[in-house]
């Protein structure tokens, strides 16, 4: 599968590099050139499949052939290892839980599926790989889990001042090895507008190399389709109509969601849920952009 950058005034590129580079030379995210659908077939043997394998038929098209399917296959086990059930709340409304996971955060599967691909990709290569992660809180404990020990890779993570509970502080700066936790007097918009600066600094890239964790990389957003196959399976025996509201901030988890369907999940509708950080929003609102 190629890349593209979404500003379309990049050279497209492969799903290693994609990651690797995280944020395209001219400030566009990457996203893949084709999505082929997944046969009727396969939903409609849903049940019979294990989390693993409905994972690995979802995102194999869009990793090879930078990874192996047996090389997958191991990353995907290793990042699923936790549960992901579906509880009643009332009549024809259930929640997905998605805190199961090490730090409690929906983040984990991408923060594990990212750092494992980068782990394999890094291997057999000399050179350290530095991992710059902005977060409000759950994204940067999530990636500090699931890149610690990698080697060959070191991260950096930017966070509020004041702005993450104490909890996810300690997420952040108790786990040494390979992790560093810096807290920047600023917003959490301020933290990913410095970490985008990095990537566009020709002396510092040039020195460097530098990949993102944020929901910018590809490798952090697509492992998030999965939770929306996972919902399925074990919801659509049971409600033919299936609709989804989703938390959203930066709208990665949606734009997952999203694809799920053009792979032919049969979601009939998206609900994106903002709450106080409402930025998209106004800006659909009223076309002005004020980050907070």
């Amino acid at each position: 599968m190629m890349y593209f950058s979404l500003n379309k005034k990049a050279p497209n590129t492969s799903f290693k590099d994609a990651v690797i580079k995280g944020l395209a030379p001219d400030k566009g995210l990457y996203f893949p050139e084709h999505i082929e659908p997944l046969p009727a077939s396969f939903f409609d043997a849903i049940d019979e499949l294990s989390h693993t394998e409905i994972a690995f038929e979802a995102i194999k098209q869009f990793v090879s052939p930078d990874i192996p399917e047996a090389v997958l296959k191991a990353i995907i086990e290793d990042t699923l290892n936790f549960d992901f059930p579906i509880v009643e709340l009332d009549k024809n409304i259930s929640t997905l839980e998605l805190f199961h996971g090490p730090t409690m955060a929906f983040k984990d599967v991408g923060a594990r599926f990212m750092a494992r691909c980068l782990g394999y990709f890094n291997t057999n290569n000399t050179h350290e790989i530095t991992v710059l992660v902005a977060t409000s809180g759950d994204t940067g404990g999530a990636v500090a889990n699931g890149f610690l020990g990698v080697k060959g890779v070191n991260v950096v993570i930017l966070y509020p001042s004041g702005k993450v509970s104490p909890i996810q502080e300690k997420q952040l700066t108790t786990l040494g090895q390979n992790i560093t936790a810096l807290e920047v007097d600023g917003v959490f918009d301020d933290c990913q507008d410095m970490v985008k600066r990095a990537f566009l600094d020709e002396e510092l890239t040039s020195k460097m190399q530098l990949t993102s964790a944020n929901s910018i990389n590809v490798a952090r957003w697509l492992p998030q389709m999965f939770y929306f196959m996972f919902a399925y399976k074990q919801l659509h025996k049971k409600h033919k109509d299936i609709v989804f509201s989703i938390p959203s901030g930066n709208f990665g988890n949606i734009c997952a969601g999203i694809m799920a369907q053009q792979l032919g999940l049969p979601i009939k509708h998206f609900v994106a849920s903002n709450n106080a950080n409402n930025v998209v929003t106004e800006y659909l609102k009223t076309k002005n952009y004020n980050p907070k």
